[in-house]
């Protein structure tokens, strides 16, 4: 199943009303399709502004929320972007179309293997995708000049903060795994740190330490 005209435009009209604005977010939302990373009986619901259940008991995100993020990064073309927990691949895969390069870490080998595979089909070439533990980032590769974590932590953790470059972007869902949590911005200035609330939501937990599949 693929995006036809209409069911792309109700797509974009569900982003839209969900606050995603940004011409060239939209226009990389469309461009990558979504069904391709939902697998399995779940996968007539791929265009529904909906989380979904993918393998290793993770989700894939809602579009709206995606489309919340990745415009809240502000994502530009020579930036070195580093993604903490792939998932599915989806938000990845939109933010190689908006970036010079992307980073992508997951804990559960299963789905390195899955997102790879399916990076190469469709050519998506400048994403680098690393079975590892998240939480301490890639300070190899750091500074990063935009960082995206999709698991919600109690706080932004420290090491990911310190691999951000000054001038960066960080966007994560910080608050308890079993509550609401909230959908922060961090910017990393001269002087500090200015945080901006987004939205409320809820994602899986920050969990330290490689999966056992």
């Amino acid at each position: 199943m693929t995006m036809d005209a209409e069911r792309t435009m109700q797509f974009l009209f569900a982003l839209r009303s969900k606050g995603v604005t940004d011409k060239r977010v939209l226009e990389a939302m469309e461009k990558i399709d979504r069904g391709e990373f939902v697998r399995g009986h779940f996968a007539e619901r791929a265009y529904d502004d909906l989380p979904l259940p993918i393998a290793c008991g993770q989700t894939i995100s809602q579009p709206g929320i995606v489309g919340l993020m990745t415009q809240a990064l502000n994502v530009q073309p020579r930036d070195k972007v580093l993604e903490v927990g792939t998932g599915s691949g989806y938000q990845a895969a939109i933010l190689s179309l908006l970036a010079r390069r992307v980073y992508t870490i997951e804990r559960h080998r299963t789905l390195v293997a899955e997102a790879r595979a399916l990076f190469d089909r469709l050519s998506l070439s400048n994403i680098t995708t690393i079975a590892g533990d998240g939480s301490f980032g890639l300070p190899d590769q750091s500074p990063f000049d935009r960082i995206v974590v999709t698991a919600a932590a109690e706080d932004p953790p420290g090491p990911l903060l310190a691999q951000l470059r000054v001038g960066g972007i960080m966007v994560l869902p910080v608050g308890q795994s079993d509550a609401v949590q909230s959908l922060i911005k961090v910017t990393k200035t001269e002087s500090g740190l200015e945080y901006d609330e987004l939205a409320p939501v809820r994602f899986v937990p920050l969990i330290e330490g490689l999966g056992q599949d």
